[in-house]
């Protein structure tokens, strides 16, 4: 299997064997399962598509609990496909569990950042600001300043850093470090933070 399904259950610390203390953020990884397997034949690419955190029967759609029925496993909340590796040795219904993963691999993590809202360009883009901050100084302090001139280019270029939502994006983070795996709790810990709030769920692939 290429990766596992998660939440974030927060950060702390441990200690390493030279009495270092490391940073960590700690993952509830599982227990997943194997709701389908796709195939180049019949759907065009090869994936294996992985379920997380059980939900109320009642809460899900006809058609997602024939799928789940069919997979024979409960409910999920979050659903997600792996692509492009070996699934020989996998079935649907299989149980996925941190034990997957071990102490020192380097894997990759996807999450959702934080949302902030809608926010200024000093916040959103790091504007330095402008003009002066005292003696009456004016209301364009935190204003972005010109954003396109009248005469040449008599628009606003795309992409131009402005105001906006800010956050709540889908964050990569790539080449962290499994500092412990903790089989019995389905807990993994990875050196250093992650993107998004407790309870956020986590795509961690190797």
């Amino acid at each position: 299997m290429k990766g596992i399904l998660g939440k974030k259950i927060g950060m702390t610390s441990i200690f390493d064997e030279n009495g270092l203390s490391i940073p960590c953020t700690v993952i509830e990884a599982g227990p997943c399962y194997v709701t389908n397997i796709r195939t180049k034949e019949r759907d065009g690419y090869n994936a294996v598509q992985l379920g997380f955190d059980e939900k109320p029967e009642r809460l899900v759609n006809s058609p997602s609990k024939g799928n789940f029925k069919k997979a024979n496993v409960k409910p999920l909340r979050l659903i997600k496909e792996f692509r492009d590796f070996n699934s020989e040795n996998i079935s649907v219904g299989m149980e996925v569990k941190a034990s997957l993963f071990i102490q020192g691999e380097k894997v990759d993590v996807t999450s959702r950042s934080k949302g902030r809202g809608f926010q200024g360009v000093v916040k959103r883009h790091h504007f330095s600001g402008v003009g002066m901050t005292s003696h009456g100084a004016s209301d364009r302090v935190r204003a972005p300043g010109s954003i396109g001139g009248s005469s040449y280019p008599s628009r606003v270029f795309k992409g131009m850093k402005m105001a906006g939502r800010m956050g709540f994006d889908n964050v990569t983070i790539k080449n962290l470090v499994v500092v412990k795996v903790i089989d019995e709790s389905n807990l993994i810990l990875i050196k250093g933070s992650i993107p998004g709030a407790k309870n956020t769920y986590v795509k961690i692939t190797k």
